[in-house]
């Protein structure tokens, strides 16, 4: 029977709410052992395409061709995604984040959206509370680590120039000299993202680094520091690098900003998780003394695209930078919880009830199981490297990410990076597995990261296990061509 509707139709959304639990379910189903990557992927992306239609075909049927050309979609929410240090979706989060869907609650204040404020505003406190920061601080759920860098940078650029007597939200940065931002080579571009967002310029991060891997010389910041006088200043630390996951000296560096009058902004986009176990607490003790803290949801929270959070620990410093003052809009006075002042995001997804709902789920303690677990796989992938004789581990594995190389025995230094290169390619078009390329000390290196609460002991093997074969393979392809 012919479409006789052009727009949408209630009678179909009973089909569309079917068709789709049938097939999320049968696609999670088979998530623990499917390839994360088909070989017909980038040729079913490319199939997507024409003219806008004048007439539409409606839900069920736009909906079946969308999953048409699922080929095309990557697992990366399954066990053997190891790139951008991507978590998956426990149970709880899944549920929750499917039901804010369905309420679209615009979770921006109390009048319009009480539970899921209410919500958020839990949420927060109990992860201040996970990782042992004291619960008075304030918070708000971002989008991801970039936007949480950016309000916790953005209370420390507010900070900034109330001590150089300018208010920049309302006056902006005229008359004002350059703000001072010091950092270690292991600075994240999501945090020279926020600063050039924030007016205050990815030039203007000093990276004080001690050797090629870019940890910190903390003299140097501490001869910066006292140079200054007592003038502001912000810092950086980093609570888990990208390439091996190292940490720089959160407490040591706390205790330097605390010394000559800096702010200290921790990014703990997965590193703060350490804080979590009491077998890597260590890595990031100091946190406690900084003055902004961030980290993502959507890596070891384990909850779905696209979740962040950022602690502050002077509330009062986040408001005015995101105010947003409407006669429709509640009261800057409003004792409710709201966070259309609290972070960049006017209109806002309830991402609240994925978050709380994951945490009533398993708690502390479930969340303790997940990082030891991760911690433990991340030393028998370090271990199975180190036995292979045509591996090459390149860092120390503090955390969850292993940082290694193919470098089989009869190939030269100076041919390793672009025989990695290839190899790096080679896995992710194999799509057994997939893991990340990157540049550790001057050479191309892969780091798996392990964050996804599915992934089991046979999924870290077939890292080892893919590389090597892989590797030999476009080893011998490059020695033939050669010949």
């Amino acid at each position: 029977m012919a479409r006789e509707a052009a727009g949408p139709d209630r009678d179909e959304l009973g089909e569309v709410l079917r068709l789709v639990s049938t097939e999320a379910e049968r696609y999670l189903a088979e998530l623990d052992d499917s390839r994360v990557r088909m070989a017909e992927a980038d040729e079913a992306a490319e199939s997507v395409g024409g003219d806008l239609p004048e007439k539409g075909n409606g839900a069920v049927a736009a909906l079946t061709e969308l999953l048409g050309h699922s080929a095309g979609l990557i697992a990366s929410s399954g066990p053997r995604y190891f790139h951008f240090v991507t978590g998956g979706v426990t149970p709880a989060a899944l549920g929750a984040d499917w039901l804010a869907t369905a309420v679209d609650q615009n979770n921006g204040d109390w009048g319009g959206a009480p539970l899921t404020a209410q919500l958020e505003a839990v949420s927060i406190r109990w992860l201040l509370d996970l990782f042992g920061l004291p619960t008075g601080w304030g918070g708000v759920l971002t989008t991801g680590a970039t936007m949480a860098n950016f309000v916790g940078l953005a209370a420390a650029r507010r900070w900034w120039g109330l001590r150089q007597g300018v208010d920049i939200d309302e006056q902006g940065f005229a008359g004002l000299p350059r703000a001072r931002v010091f950092a270690s080579g292991y600075v994240h571009p999501s945090d020279t993202k926020a600063l050039a967002m924030l007016g205050l310029g990815r030039d203007g991060v000093e990276q004080l680094s001690a050797d090629p891997a870019g940890r910190l010389d903390l003299a140097a910041l501490d001869t910066e520091l006292r140079a200054l006088g007592g003038e502001p200043s912000i810092v950086i630390a980093s609570a888990g690098e990208v390439n091996a996951g190292d940490f720089d000296p959160v407490d040591a560096m706390a205790d330097l900003a605390n010394e000559h009058g800096a702010w200290l902004h921790v990014d703990g986009a997965f590193g703060l998780f350490a804080a979590v176990s009491p077998r890597t607490a260590h890595l990031s003790a100091g946190i406690e003394k900084a003055d902004s803290v961030i980290a993502d949801g959507h890596k070891w929270l384990n909850v779905p695209y696209d979740c962040g959070f950022a602690f502050v620990r002077d509330p009062t410093l986040s408001g005015p930078t995101f105010a947003l003052n409407a006669a429709y809009l509640p009261s800057p006075d409003d004792p409710h919880p709201g966070f259309f002042s609290k972070g960049p995001e006017s209109s806002r997804r309830a991402r609240s009830l994925a978050v709380w709902a994951t945490l009533r789920a398993y708690g502390r303690a479930g969340y303790r199981e997940i990082i030891e677990r991760h911690l433990d796989l991340a030393q028998r992938l370090a271990a199975r490297v180190d036995a292979a004789p045509d591996l090459e581990r390149l860092g120390d594995v503090p955390l969850n990410i292993v940082c290694f190389r193919y470098r089989p025995p009869d190939v030269p230094e100076e041919r390793l990076d672009e025989l990695n290169r290839q190899v790096a390619a080679a896995v992710i078009e194999d799509g057994r597995v997939i893991f990340g390329s990157t540049v550790y000390e001057g050479r191309v290196a892969f780091r798996p990261a392990i964050v996804n609460w599915r992934t089991r002991e046979e999924d870290v093997d077939l890292i080892v296990d893919v590389t090597r074969e892989v590797g030999a393979r476009v080893g011998a392809s490059l020695l033939s061509a050669e010949r």
